[in-house]
């Protein structure tokens, strides 16, 4: 058959238990092995203590009146607090809500009234975003005590706002009366027995939803895409066989939390099998990153491409020892050859995999093997985990192209999303009417079911008929000895519909010409495909994760060209 259709089964079966019931049993495993070491709290638990805090807050939130299917939200930067109220709302069939810790009073707003939030947990404050005075702007019933919980208009759902702050042992502390704190939901926990506690777990089932994401928004305002056990737990199983980690290894995170690469492809995947998180600081940082794993002797590491490459450009690189790595995945964007060189000889990581998937998709779909070829980690996002289904389909038909044709990548099985929470109509243009979830990506498909990535079907530009794929002209300006990073993107033009537009930022210390760019492109790719535009910049407008916002830098773009005089 030549369609681009591929399906993997697998040498093992799904699992087929809640997250609970999985870290249970690791646990009872590895009871005395660390489970999570934060750097920047100076704290460490191991798997028994870590269950043991756990069930403090699960019994807590029960005490508090919340059950199976409640929501949940926490707003917050990296911190042990943040993984065991994770594992905690798992724990008695809560759907946690995570919330983007970069987000402003309007857009955390739309969050608690899109999910439906019964209860936030929030720390004060980070860097130049006060959690806290936006909570209370939005929220001014907090000023006074709330006995029977809050009561506002604009968030009628809204019960309690829990503060705690990661860096203060006194988890007692109530800047206003109608803030509930930490330690009011853990000493509420002795009102609750094991066994209650042991009863609502067994109540759960796999396909129960747990969490709520919202998608990144690079191309438009923000989804809440609704996942289960079932989604999230065998995603990260199978992303941790893939990635060959057991209880031996230790995991540097830099990544962020409230993201499914965080959650779920750092945290639950080493929980799942007994390894160990090391969080190096709460929000990324080259330097305490590197510090990490020289100091935790960290075998794996995970990150976007922005985070290895400041990683490797730190100018006290050299004076880390990271001979422990092994292993770790690279996603999020574009990995370029020269990068993975770098990352497997300078970061000592010859096992780096190239991820690929979407939060609709829990998250991950495809993964390179630490068996496969240099060319195939970076030339394509390798083949689909197992009991996943990818097929590539023509944009318009929506017909299974042949393989080596281009068209929008298709993903079907057990990683879908339940759907986007109460959006049907949404979810249906997301996901087919035989259980297909559309990505929005373009993609080729080879005969042994590797797949490269070609472009965003938003992302496409159009020049005079002829459509050109960002992704192609990136990978190209990516070979010249100047260029760090670049971003290609379509500009719109009265005569030709659209032109290309580059954003591109040198190796620090170079400098270069847009003329320059522009001659090293041709002959060397189509004419259509040289940038018109090049723009030089210090920095993309990214999401968190790291992923580029084109949107934004389109929307900068004709801002400033608008304001220069014809």
């Amino acid at each position: 058959m030549n369609a681009s259709y591929w399906h993997r089964g697998g040498d093992e079966p799904l699992l087929g238990l809640t997250i609970p019931e999985q870290f249970w049993q690791v646990v009872g495993q590895f009871p005395e092995q660390e489970a999570v070491v934060s750097i920047h709290q100076n704290r460490r638990l191991t798997y028994k203590e870590l269950g043991a805090a756990i069930d403090r807050l699960a019994k807590g939130l029960i005490a508090f009146g919340y059950r199976r299917g409640d929501r949940i939200g926490i707003w917050s930067t990296n911190n042990i607090e943040w993984l065991v109220l994770q594992m905690a709302t798992a724990r008695i069939g809560i759907i946690l809500v995570t919330i983007n810790p970069a987000y402003r009073k309007k857009e955390l707003a739309y969050a608690l009234q899109r999910s439906e939030l019964q209860g936030l947990f929030v720390i004060p404050k980070f860097r130049t975003s006060d959690y806290l005075a936006m909570l209370v702007d939005l929220v001014p019933e907090l000023r006074n005590r709330c006995s029977e919980g809050l009561a506002n208009d604009q968030f009628p759902c809204l019960r309690h706002v829990v503060l705690y702050d990661p860096s203060d042992p006194d988890r007692s502390f109530r800047p206003y009366p109608g803030l509930t704190v930490w330690d009011d939901l853990t000493l509420k926990a002795a009102d609750v027995s094991l066994a209650k506690l042991d009863e609502v777990t067994r109540s759960l089932d796999r396909d129960d939803p747990i969490n709520i994401q919202y998608t990144s928004g690079t191309t438009g305002f923000p989804k809440a895409v609704l996942l289960s056990h079932h989604n999230l737990l065998n995603n990260a199983w199978f992303g941790a066989r893939a990635m060959h980690l057991t209880n031996h290894d230790r995991l540097c995170v830099p990544v962020p939390f409230y993201h499914c690469f965080g959650m779920v492809l750092s945290n639950l995947l080493c929980l799942s099998v007994g390894a160990t998180v090391v969080l190096p600081a709460e929000y990324f940082d080259p330097c305490a990153t590197l510090e990490a794993i020289a100091g935790e002797r960290c075998t794996a590491i995970h990150g976007v491409p922005t985070m290895f490459i400041a990683e490797l450009e730190h100018p006290r690189f050299h004076e880390f020892n990271l001979t422990s790595l092994r292993t770790g995945i690279m996603a999020g964007a574009t990995c370029p050859p020269s990068l993975m060189s770098r990352v497997i000889k300078d970061m000592h990581c010859p096992e780096i995999l190239i991820g690929y998937g979407e939060t609709e998709a829990s998250p991950l779909t495809h993964l390179t093997s630490r068996d496969d070829s240099f060319q195939a980690r970076v030339e394509t996002v390798g083949r689909n985990l197992p009991h996943q289904e990818v097929k590539i389909v023509d944009t318009t038909s929506t017909e299974t192209v042949p393989m080596n044709k281009p068209g929008e990548i298709c993903f079907r099985g057990y990683h879908v999303m339940k759907g986007y929470y109460k959006d049907p109509e949404a979810t249906r243009e997301a996901i087919d009417e035989n259980g297909w979830l559309h990505s929005g990506d373009l993609g080729v498909m080879d005969q042994e079911g590797y797949v490269r990535i070609t472009g965003r079907l938003k992302e496409m530009i159009v020049r005079a008929g002829e459509n050109i794929y960002p992704r192609e002209v990136e990978d190209f300006l990516f070979t010249h000895p100047k260029v760090a990073e670049v971003a290609v993107f379509g500009l719109p033009d009265e005569y030709y519909g659209e032109v290309v537009m580059s954003w591109v930022k040198l190796h620090a210390g170079q400098t270069a010409t847009a003329e320059e760019i522009r001659e090293f492109c041709k002959g060397e790719i189509a004419h259509f495909k040289i940038p018109k535009f090049v723009w030089f910049v210090d920095e993309f407008p990214m999401t968190v994760t790291g992923k580029v916002q084109k949107f934004r830098m389109r929307e900068i773009t004709l801002e400033k060209m608008a304001e220069q005089p014809n």
